[in-house]
């Protein structure tokens, strides 16, 4: 009986960790694209001479995160 309910303890804090796990991998994926990648792109669509792709894509990214920010 100790057994099942050691078990059933066990599954339950594993899947806690795990929900964890997806929830901090998602955050840090989210700083990284943010961060490192978006200006990467754009500046290799400057780079490219498709500035006029790279300049509305930046404009709807500033509103989007004017807008999304918290106060």
């Amino acid at each position: 009986m100790l057994t099942v309910l050691f078990i059933i303890c066990m599954l339950g804090f594993v899947g806690k960790l795990f929900f964890f796990g997806i929830k901090a991998a998602w955050g840090i994926s989210k700083m990284l694209l943010s961060v490192v990648l978006l200006p990467l792109i754009l500046i290799g669509m400057v780079a490219a001479g498709l500035i006029y792709i790279a300049f509305p894509v930046l404009i709807i990214i500033g509103v989007v995160s004017l807008i999304g920010m918290k106060a």
